[in-house]
């Protein structure tokens, strides 16, 4: 479908169809940024965090995938110095994270490792942006996102790349930042607008409540519209989810016979 189709109306079928298709836990969701605070708080039926509550961005994404909540964010609602805020580019990082200084004696031995992962990350350029918007792409409130995202488990997330690949192929490469793994998936589908899949680091699943089993995709709406569309042809072909296991210890000729035929 191609992306200036993609409005609210739109996306809030495809989420449908993505929810069957995989049989999600949490709801798909949306994510804008926005030039102008007032733009922003025009969204429809929009919720502000509550005024002097710090949160951290993960926390806020699972708010909107778990309670269907619409989100405006700002700086001040999240560690306005901090990645938390950087990532998305609603704030320039203090020289405390930037040099690693932040991290060192927590995640990284010395601070010159701190320093390559902060170097490293994926960021929206800083200060552009008023605020973000996060919303569930059911509730047809952003027209449309900048990008899409999905929280799903491995084989979800592999059957959904399938289908990424199943009319034009192509390679995916992701990235691995280890913590502050938010630069790996909307961080760098803001950024780059590449289709990005994170493994969730420790702080998402610590304060953001993400399942061990979760992993997290973040694209471009008309890539999510490309990978619900070749599902649909996996599917025809009786390629779905769930994957039903033929066993480690049968002769798995009569199952690849259904898909192959006899060879």
């Amino acid at each position: 479908m191609p992306e200036q189709q993609l409005g609210g109306g739109a996306l809030k079928a495809l989420a449908e169809r993505l929810t069957a298709l995989l049989s999600l836990r949490t709801l798909p969701i949306g994510m804008k940024l926005f030039d102008d605070q007032a733009e922003m708080e025009a969204v429809p039926r929009l919720r502000r965090p509550k005024a002097g509550v710090r949160h951290t961005m993960c926390q806020l994404v699972t708010h909107s995938r778990v309670a269907g909540l619409t989100l405006g964010i700002t700086a001040e609602n999240l560690q306005s110095d901090s990645n938390c805020a950087g990532v998305p580019g609603l704030c320039q990082p203090s020289p405390q994270y930037l040099s690693g200084e932040r991290f060192t004696g927590v995640w990284f031995e010395n601070q010159e490792a701190a320093r390559q992962h902060q170097a490293q990350m994926t960021r929206v350029p800083p200060d552009r942006f008023a605020g973000v918007v996060i919303s569930p792409l059911r509730a047809a409130r952003l027209d449309p996102p900048d990008i899409a995202l999905f929280y799903a488990t491995p084989g979800q997330m592999i059957l959904f790349i399938n289908g990424l690949q199943w009319k034009t192929y192509r390679r995916y490469d992701f990235t691995i930042t280890g913590e502050t793994a938010c630069s790996d998936s909307w961080g760098r589908a803001l950024a780059t607008r590449e289709t990005s899949l994170s493994i969730p680091c420790f702080a998402e699943r610590r304060y953001g409540g993400v399942a061990d089993d979760e992993l997290l995709m973040a694209l471009p709406p008309e890539e999510l519209a490309r990978g619900i569309e070749g599902m649909e042809g996996l599917s025809r072909s009786g390629i779905r989810y769930p994957i039903m296991p033929y066993g480690p210890q049968a002769d798995p000729a009569d199952g690849m016979a259904v898909s192959y035929g006899d060879q």
